[in-house]
């Protein structure tokens, strides 16, 4: 190839078409990632939803993860929920000990308010599981109580109550009358 010559530009018209495609393809790849990932938070929310009793408390949670040690202004800000609303159900989830709170230091003068930061999900999931335990047990020991009032019209007869275990997955009955049935 003499330094007259052109050179070949088939090769080159070959890349040009392909880096074209390519901020198409970057750009239907980007949107298919972010409403996948937009499903998936909705998802989590949902889940959370039925954990932590409503939409509001697994949105104020989500975002608690993702920016810990936020005031309740911030957490209204981000998740775009009432300011009281927020700061409820702050309250509700720091007695049921899903999120911790600190005063935030500051060096001015002034009311400190104080920062969450919710529980990381394995405890989240372990309380959760103590509490299905908790209401598992009570309905167990109201239907025990319930038939043997029924059979023994009143009477004692010695039994203990049903104790059920939730421990790796499995569900395990210490019932005594259990064995004998």
């Amino acid at each position: 190839m003499s330094a007259e010559e052109p050179p070949d530009d088939s090769r080159s018209d070959e890349r040009t078409a392909e880096e074209d495609d390519q901020p198409a393809t970057r750009a239907r790849l980007g949107e298919g990632a972010d409403r996948a990932a937009s499903e998936f938070d909705q998802n989590v929310v949902d889940l959370l939803a039925w954990v932590l009793d409503t939409e509001t408390r697994a949105r104020i949670y989500v975002y608690l993860r993702q920016h810990p040690n936020s005031t309740s202004d911030e957490v209204a800000e981000g998740t775009e929920l009432y300011p009281s609303t927020v700061r409820e159900a702050l309250a509700e989830l720091h007695d049921e000990d899903r999120v911790t709170r600190q005063k935030r230091e500051s060096a001015g003068a002034g009311n400190n308010p104080y920062e969450y930061e919710a529980i990381a999900p394995s405890e989240l999931v372990r309380s959760v599981a103590e509490q299905v335990q908790s209401e598992l047990n009570t309905v167990f020991n109201l239907d025990h109580q319930l038939r043997d009032g029924a059979d023994a019209d009143a009477a004692d007869d010695g039994s203990t109550p049903v104790t059920i275990t939730v421990d790796g997955g499995s569900i395990e009955s210490s019932d005594s009358d259990a064995d004998s049935e």
